[in-house]
């Protein structure tokens, strides 16, 4: 029976963790970060992502502790309200507010600080509709609003600056000029209120750091400055004491300040990208900082780096959407000048590789090196990557590079540089579908396109490990667009422009032409299996044309405008992203007629450039017709807010949804006699048990009986019953006195046969019988997998 299941977008990952400052847990075990419209929970220890609170439907813009219950978490999004959740079990407890409408402020860079008052109520989800605005005028940058609590006030206060009133407090309000004397940049970029002093630090745009006091007199205030940072202030922290003061900016350098001491201070430096955000933990031992390329690192009090979270790093994403075919890992630009490997399945980055292999400056407008085309081999065994330099400007730079893998390291190494494969730009490149010849073709501005292979040396005439340009190609001077290998390599097709030209890779004779309506190619794909005769491109005139490589004719068009084309390499599948009516469509089809298989409208609200097909590690079973596209491989793509998302059929995301809601068990926790009882022989017990039940550590623990009965239970556990004891000891005392009498039966029957005394044998006395007894009833079962255990 085939099970019918629908299909449905879903957000697979890669989502921001840097959008908000993540908060540390009171036990400093777990690290909580908004990402998207989930509130992923993180362990300090191992770096793993645990599980996700989901339950949002878009996106979550704070989170907070919920100080009466150290294990519970707040969050808020977008979409109105605000849930209270068990973090540890991932619960949702109450959906404690529900916003209708709010009123905003009419400048649409200021927002108003609302303050509302939810009711008291058992249900779980509640409408809050006494609110009341504290102030207006305040920025939507999470940094330039902060609370605080004087020790001489007793009352607490918030401080906020905007555009149009630069720095207020509850109390008062004053402004800086933007410039002085000296041309300094006294704009406001972040505020922090010090946890026990009337003391606020406000950071600035020209990298100062100014400490004001006495604000509650309005005439009477006053402020120090610090300066250490060359550019503007990102974020500013208070250690929970207030003995120290955390900043941090574009330099990727935390800067520890001690309070009151003036300009004395520490540095950790190399951190990654620009600090955006630093919180620390409720007992001061550890600070997280959130930086620009999707990454949290977090850091002890003594200044020492204990572990990074890194995310999908969201940058600019030049590279096509790649799959590495040895780990099946989602490749894709990195962090300047790296490519980045990234697990799908985990939701993890892996590694990152260094292509430009140079140091980057953190300056803005200064033209450093980018990766900006990659391809596998069919293998995975030789990556190619293009880097250039002056993009925007005449003094164009750009290398050519192959990098064979490594199986000792397992990674990239560097095998080739080609500083001169071109005289202008690389548009494409492309590897050859063959395993048994490697072959690489790329096309350039310049109106040329050149095949490379692994050459011999002109000396020795022996094949070497390195690569030379083996054919150069072009067609009557026109500009190259794309390149595409058959399914067996037995075709190259080269697209100039509006014409199609194909090649045969082993004598490199240009076998014909394909000539299409007006418009220049833009994307170019072959069919794969039993649709490996057909050709697929897709123009500027918003045309999606087919040719059948047969006949030389084409097959079939439609006009639809195509922002993205990519083929399935499993199977005859072909996706193709269509943008109008400013939301993206999918259809799926096979080239062998135009009717598409599968299609969903409005995908998202954005054009979508970057995609790929992902081989599965088992094929989808039980699934309806219109989810056989999906069987064998996953189709993700890449948003222009550069959001990660996939198609998934409803039993496939529920039965993930559930297993991700499995809690892990942490292998650091000690093996005590009370984790052995409760986990460690839980697999041991199912084998003996008909029926299994569910572990205590997996139960919820507002649902568990009260410690004082386990600890009970646990005690008489390990007890011995004097009751059992005696009963044992008689027992035995019986045995004895029973076996005494057999043994003076047998010993008068053996005398009778043998008829003499002396020709008796010796015996074993009855203590050592017993002591025999007692050594043959002993479990020496423990040696046996001893024994086998050895080599």
């Amino acid at each position: 029976m085939v099970e019918r299941s629908d299909i449905r977008v879903v957000r697979c990952g890669g989502s921001k963790v840097n959008l908000r400052p993540p908060i540390i847990s009171t036990d400093s075990r777990f690290v909580l970060c908004a990402s998207g419209d989930l509130v992923k929970v993180y362990s300090t220890r191992t770096e793993e992502w645990l599980h996700s609170l989901q339950g949002h439907t878009n996106q979550v813009t704070g989170i907070a502790l919920n100080p009466a219950n150290h294990l519970q978490v707040y969050s808020c999004s977008a979409d109105g309200t605000v849930k209270l959740w068990d973090f540890i079990d991932g619960i949702l407890i109450k959906v404690q507010l529900v916003f209708f409408g709010l009123c905003v402020s009419a400048c649409p860079e200021c927002f108003q600080l609302v303050a509302v008052h939810p009711p008291k109520s058992a249900e779980q989800e509640v409408e809050a509709k006494e609110m009341s605005v504290v102030s207006s005028h305040i920025s939507s940058n999470p940094s330039c609003t902060a609370f605080g609590r004087g020790v001489r006030a007793h009352s607490a206060f918030f401080c906020s600056y905007s555009f149009k009133y630069p720095l207020f407090f509850s109390l008062c309000s004053f402004s800086l000029k933007a410039t002085d004397k000296k041309g300094a940049k006294n704009a406001f970029t972040c505020i922090a209120c010090h946890p026990t002093d009337d003391c606020i630090a406000t950071g600035h745009e020209d990298g100062k750091i100014r400490l004001w006091r006495n604000f509650i007199h309005k005439k009477e205030y006053t402020y120090s400055t610090q300066h250490w940072h060359h550019n503007a202030v990102n974020t500013l922290c208070f250690t929970p004491e207030g003995t120290h003061l955390l900043s941090g900016g574009i330099e990727s350098v935390l800067v520890q300040w001690q309070y009151g001491a003036g300009n004395r201070k520490e540095f950790l430096p190399r951190l990654g990208g620009s600090i955006l955000h630093i919180s620390a933990s409720s007992d001061g031992q550890l600070f997280c900082t959130s930086h620009s390329d999707n990454k949290i690192t977090v850091i002890e009090s003594s200044f020492k780096v204990c572990g990074v979270i890194q995310g999908l790093v969201k940058d600019a994403v030049l590279t096509d959407l790649m799959i590495d075919p040895r780990s099946i890992a989602l490749v894709l630009n990195g962090k300047p000048g790296h490519l980045q490997f990234y697990s799908l399945l985990r939701d993890k980055h892996l590694y990152n590789l260094d292509i430009v292999q140079q140091e980057y400056i953190y300056e803005a407008g200064l033209d450093q090196f980018e990766v900006v085309k990659a391809a596998f081999d069919i293998k995975g065994s030789w990556l190619a990557t293009v880097e250039e330099r002056g993009q925007k400007s005449s003094d164009l730079e750009f290398f050519l590079k192959l990098w064979a893998f490594d199986e000792r390291t397992q990674s990239f190494v560097l095998n080739t540089t080609i500083t001169a494969a071109h005289t202008d730009r690389i548009i494409s490149m492309c590897f050859s579908s063959s395993e048994e010849t490697t072959m690489l073709v790329t096309t350039a501005e310049d109106g040329q396109f050149k095949a490379w292979c692994q050459g011999a040396d002109a000396d020795t005439q022996q094949d070497q490990n390195f690569w030379s340009c083996d054919f150069v190609g072009s067609y009557h001077n026109l500009k190259p667009t794309n390149c595409s290998f058959s399914a067996d390599s037995s075709l190259l097709a080269v697209s100039f422009q509006e014409v199609i030209t194909i090649w045969s890779p082993e004598t490199w004779e240009m076998l014909t032409t394909l000539c299409q309506p007006p418009g220049v190619i833009r994307d170019l794909c072959f069919g794969r299996l039993s649709c490996s005769k057909y050709l697929l491109g897709t123009t500027t005139r918003n045309l999606l044309c087919c040719w059948n490589l047969l006949t030389c004719a084409l097959e079939w068009s439609s006009s639809v405008e195509v922002s993205k084309l990519q083929p399935d390499p499993l199977s005859e599948n072909v996706a193709a992203f269509s943008y109008q009516s400013k939301h993206t469509d999918l259809f799926v089809f096979k080239p062998s007629e135009p009717r598409p298989l599968f299609t969903n409208k409005n995908v998202c609200s954005e054009k979508v450039h970057r995609a790929v097909f992902v081989p599965r590690e088992e094929p989808l079973n039980n699934c309806d017709e219109s989810s056989q596209w999906l069987n064998r491989s996953q189709l993700y793509f890449l948003t222009q807010n550069m959001d990660l998302l996939t198609f998934s059929t409803a039993t496939e995301e529920d039965r993930m949804l559930s297993s991700s809601k499995q809690l892990v068990i942490d292998d650091s926790v000690a093996v005590t006699p009370f984790y052995l009882l409760l986990g460690k022989h839980r697999q041991q017990q199912q084998k003996l048990n008909t029926q299994s039940h569910p572990a205590l550590l997996h139960t919820p623990a507002h649902v568990l009986p009260a410690a004082s009965v386990l600890c009970s239970m646990f005690v008489n556990s390990l007890l011995i019953s004097n009751t059992g004891v005696q009963e044992e000891m008689d027992s035995e005392k019986e045995e004895e006195d029973s076996e005494e009498e057999m043994e003076a039966c047998d010993s008068q029957q053996e005398l009778r046969v043998q008829g003499s005394v002396d020709e008796v044998t010796l015996k074993l006395s009855k203590a050592q019988e017993r002591e025999l007894k007692r050594v043959r009833k002993t479990d020496f079962s423990w040696m046996a997998g001893l024994i086998d255990s050895k080599p």
